[in-house]
């Protein structure tokens, strides 16, 4: 078990850069090692959750080369993958789990799905059940949890869906398997979602439409991937992390470059300005396709919002984040429609509320959101739950701590955000892990 001291105060400035977009990274391999051809990924996120996602496609028979945030794959083609020797391993990847499945079940080989403790109790119906109405053979345990079991189908059909939850993974699922299905397929969403997956495989020669005003996606099956070059800009949901540090330092002004700004991820942006944050995007520009600019973000005190629930699917990764933000501002913060992070790393919710009273804070749980009223932080221990996104928040949150805190179970920061500590103490923080 690695715990984290974090010290209260510290000084933020200075010009960082985080590593590359975890979202991106496990579609840049998969994309890859089914396309035609030698494709180049720069940025790559060189974490736990993005390497065995690229192992499990090396062990289905694409070549690859990795050095450190560069990796070379040869694609097999659409129907180039061959079965593995053993389990695929996704450890605590929610992420390559959904979206691997759903490629595996066009496959003509069959499949086992593991991940570790945490990724074990998450919830797989989601995907489970439009895969099988497209005819495929999957299953879970018997609470629908990993692993997830793929046998080879006979064939794939064309389904309409609607998501019952605005969710990119199921989204992103259901459009790698109505790849090889026959027909046209459409997913419709009730809310906006990251929209990585759309703007990649156009990227890699995949004619895909981009969400009309229904919220619909649209794909025909039986098309091809060519290989091209992939430059992964740094991730916005590591980038939340220094953000919010920044808005919560008196006297911090940090720049944080190359960070991917796709409209479909910057609730954390507008959710911050909506509460007074002094944030600003310079350099704008286009990194294939995705947009992308330099951040920099000074102090400025505040206040309490109702965060409007259309940006909520727009910020789910980083509301655990939020909260701490929302902890020192003046007055209360409101969050709802946000049951989706019941089912994440851990119940969000509940992980980051336990956290929040601990620490002192007056943080009250709802069904689907939290309600917080803005006030000091204290000190304390609190626990992880084993999820990365927890960890980092609590250490976030010692820069406006009356006393340190000792935040338990850290070493899942690994999966998403290598060097995060270091970044912390280089920034001006007092952390300390053991």
């Amino acid at each position: 078990m690695s715990v984290a001291i974090a010290k209260p105060g510290g000084s933020i400035r200075g010009t960082f850069t985080v590593p590359g977009d975890k979202s991106m990274s496990h579609r840049s391999v998969m994309f890859a090692s089914i396309a035609e051809g030698t494709s180049h990924i720069t940025g790559f996120l060189a974490g736990e959750d993005s390497l065995n996602t690229l192992s499990a496609f090396a062990s289905m028979g694409a070549t690859i080369k990795q050095d450190n945030t560069d990796v070379v794959v040869e694609g097999v083609g659409m129907y180039g993958l061959h079965a593995p020797t053993s389990d695929l391993y996704m450890g605590n990847a929610g992420t390559g789990m959904r979206l691997i499945a759903g490629l595996l079940s066009a496959q003509s080989f069959a499949t086992k799905l593991t991940g570790d403790e945490s990724l074990s109790r998450r919830p797989m119906g989601r995907i489970i059940k439009p895969l099988s109405l497209m005819g495929a053979d999957i299953a879970g345990d018997s609470a629908g949890c990993p692993p997830l079991s793929i046998s080879p189908a006979a064939t794939l059909n064309a389904i309409d869906y609607e998501l019952p939850m605005a969710s990119a993974q199921v989204k992103s699922c259901i459009l790698l398997a109505a790849l090889y299905a026959k027909g046209v397929s459409r997913v419709t969403e009730p809310a906006v979602t990251r929209d990585h997956t759309e703007r990649m495989l156009k990227t890699f020669g995949y004619p895909i439409s981009l969400p009309d005003s229904n919220g619909t996606v649209q794909v025909t099956g039986g098309g091809k991937l060519s290989a091209c070059d992939i430059d992964i800009p740094a991730d916005i949901s590591s980038a939340a992390f220094p953000m919010v540090a920044a808005c919560i330092s008196p006297g911090a002004d940090i720049t944080l470059t190359n960070v991917g700004v796709n409209p479909t991820r910057t609730g954390i942006i507008d959710i911050l300005r909506l509460m007074g944050a002094d944030i600003e995007l310079l350099n704008p520009r286009q990194s294939g396709a995705e947009p992308v600019a330099d951040i920099r973000v000074r102090y400025a005190p505040l206040h309490g919002v109702d965060i409007p629930e259309a940006l909520v699917p727009l910020a789910i990764d980083e509301l655990p984040v939020t909260f701490i933000a929302a902890s020192v501002a003046e007055g209360v913060t409101r969050v709802t429609g946000a049951e989706e992070l019941r089912v994440k790393e851990s119940d969000r919710i509940a992980s980051m509320a336990a956290g929040l009273q601990t620490l002192g804070v007056d943080a009250q749980p709802t069904p689907d959101g939290m309600v917080i009223k803005g006030g000091a932080i204290g000190g304390g221990t609190v626990d992880t739950f084993f999820d990365h996104r927890i960890a980092m928040a609590f250490c976030i949150a010692s820069l406006r701590a009356t006393a340190p805190i000792m935040v338990n179970d850290v070493q899942h920061v690994e999966t998403s955000f290598p060097g995060f500590f270091e970044l912390c103490n280089a920034q001006g923080m007092n952390l300390r892990v053991s």
